[in-house]
């Protein structure tokens, strides 16, 4: 074991540069999350900070929106657009110019006429679909949004269909927190972080869920549900699906990539938490994590399932 690579399968070292060091690409902030790259530009937010910031090679890093009300996950959707989760505004957009906080689309904001908690993360499906989860990190202080009391039931995953109909299609969570698909779509990943007990990280209990769990996708009805692995240390919080079903999740001590049955076959070491990350760059195959205070950089040669997808139609 390196100070930064842990292999606990040969494969691994094919897939990472291991030879190279995570390479620390921008630092200075609060708690980083949300990374996304679209038009050659790392994209990802500085949720208590309020900012959402922007990295290009040669450039360094500078402030992409000024007031991004607490956004957390983003991501994109098949025409590149991103789609972004806010926790002050608590509803899930569509930002039509990454760099203009008035140029969006409202997905979703409200269930049954009440208003979300704040939505956390999101992936989009193939057939235009935004699926997001919805725990209630951005009110339960002034850290990560504005304190205020739920006005639903519970902490659901949703699903907004194209013609904008939002469907709850997972109930019982605790905290449900990042979600993907697999390569085909057939599957959908779910983390569970409620062993989190508080903004921004202060503590982990690892007697409650700190799991990701795997469903069985029949257009938006789900099914299964069983645990698919459980992470520790730490919890799992944003994660990626590469382009052969291999699960790259965030966890205390790095990433750690798991293969479709769960078994771990290698982790990137990182200093801090690591709270999400997303494949990028010129080639498509360079990994981008958000760390605490921090975004590294690691060589690979794997590429998002999602971006993969959108290729091929």
């Amino acid at each position: 074991m390196s100070a930064y690579f842990e292999t606990f399968d040969r494969s691994f070292a094919d897939m990472v540069d291991t030879s190279h060091p995570p390479e620390l690409i921008a630092s200075g902030f609060t708690w980083t999350e949300g990374p996304v790259w679209i038009n050659e530009t790392l994209y990802f937010n500085d949720i208590p900070a309020k900012r959402m910031m922007k990295w290009q090679d040669g450039k360094g890093a500078s402030v992409a929106l000024e007031n991004s009300e607490f956004a957390n996950g983003n991501t994109r959707d098949a025409e590149g657009r991103m789609v972004s989760c806010e926790h002050g505004g608590r509803r899930v957009i569509r930002r039509l110019d990454p760099e203009d906080a008035q140029a969006v689309e409202v997905i979703a904001d409200r269930y049954q006429g009440k208003r979300l908690n704040s939505p956390n993360d999101v992936v989009v499906k193939s057939d235009g679909s935004v699926w997001f989860t919805d725990p209630p990190y951005g009110i339960n202080s002034d850290v990560e949004g504005y304190p205020a009391e739920s006005e639903l039931d519970g902490c659901y995953v949703f699903c907004a269909a194209p013609d904008g109909t939002l469907t709850v299609v997972v109930t019982d969570f605790d905290k449900p927190n990042g979600l993907a698909f697999s390569t085909d779509e057939t599957k959908l990943y779910i983390a569970d972080s409620g062993a989190i007990r508080g903004a921004s990280f202060p503590g982990i209990d690892h007697s409650l869920p700190h799991h990701i769990r795997v469903f069985d996708v029949d257009g938006t009805t789900l099914s299964g549900g069983q645990v698919f692995a459980e992470i520790a240390p730490g919890v799992p919080d944003g994660f990626r699906v590469d382009h052969e079903g291999l699960i790259w999740t965030s966890a205390l001590d790095g990433i750690h990539c798991l293969d479709p049955t769960g078994k771990c076959l290698g982790k990137i070491r990182l200093p801090s938490q690591t709270s999400n990350i997303c494949f990028g760059g010129s080639s498509g195959t360079e990994m981008f994590i958000t760390s605490s205070d921090s975004v590294w950089r690691v060589r690979s040669n794997r590429r998002d399932a999602a971006h993969s997808r959108e290729t091929q139609t």
